[in-house]
């Protein structure tokens, strides 16, 4: 076969194959669409605690340093000011945790301080780390926060009057409700007060010191109420979306 012929033989089989081929021959992949919002992999990040104040944080701070529960700390910080970081009360008790200066000071916080809101909240955590340590012999945790509440309050000296009163009378100095709580209340009366047993004298502010420990607690078990029912929420969204994830260091 001549040289002209086989050339145009070849060509021909090119055209053919070409056209058999469709687009295949010469085929360059296309990237793939880029995913729309209904396919795209959305991942939402959750935390795992309730809101509560603005101060979340630094209760949530000082709470780890003492090993106690965040939001028990939150509840005392809105028994005592609704949070109001700017609160001085009557008898010179600062801040957002309402801790009286010569206490602040006894804690490292300098005058300037008092009103920091993070400084206020973390001194109050270790006063409440002293008053557990003082209280450790009370094995109950619930019998052993309403006396660490009440001398947060009151202070440790007219708890431990009542403490004392309790047991020259026959009640447990270690029980709150119908023993120690209710000498407490006698400290106003000179009959008890004037008791060699009493170290600091007549106690008038009784009844705010009860209804304390009754708000902060009533307060607190809200806060757990609320965190139960928001836990279950993080759940149901885990259940239905596998594309969450918990971020734990919020």
């Amino acid at each position: 076969m001549k040289k002209g012929l086989w050339y145009s033989v070849t060509l021909i089989v090119i055209f053919i194959i070409a056209v058999g081929s469709g687009d295949r021959l010469f085929f360059v992949p296309t990237p793939p669409p880029s995913p729309s919002i209904d396919t795209a992999i959305v991942k939402r990040y959750v935390s795992p605690y309730i809101s509560i104040s603005p101060y979340d944080r630094y209760f949530r701070e000082a709470a780890d340093s003492i090993h106690w529960d965040w939001k028990l700390l939150a509840a005392i910080g809105f028994t005592e000011s609704r949070f109001d970081s700017t609160a001085i009360s009557g008898v010179g008790a600062r801040g957002i945790m309402q801790v009286m200066p010569r206490t602040l000071r006894s804690l490292g916080v300098p005058d300037s301080m008092h009103m920091d809101t993070r400084s206020n909240i973390m001194a109050a955590s270790k006063l409440l780390k002293d008053l557990n340590r003082i209280f450790r012999r009370i094995d109950n945790l619930d019998e052993r926060t309403n006396f660490i509440l009440a001398s947060y309050n009151a202070g440790i000296g007219q708890v431990s009057d009542a403490m004392r009163l309790a047991e020259k009378y026959g009640h447990n100095r270690y029980k709150w409700n119908n023993s120690v709580d209710s000498f407490l209340k006698f400290k106003s009366l000179p009959q008890y007060y004037n008791d060699e047993l009493c170290k600091n004298g007549k106690f008038k502010d009784w009844k705010q010191t009860l209804q304390f420990v009754k708000k902060v607690k009533r307060t607190w078990q809200k806060y757990e109420e609320m965190q139960e029912a928001y836990n279950d929420s993080i759940y149901e969204i885990l259940l239905n979306d596998s594309t969450v994830e918990v971020n734990k260091n919020l």
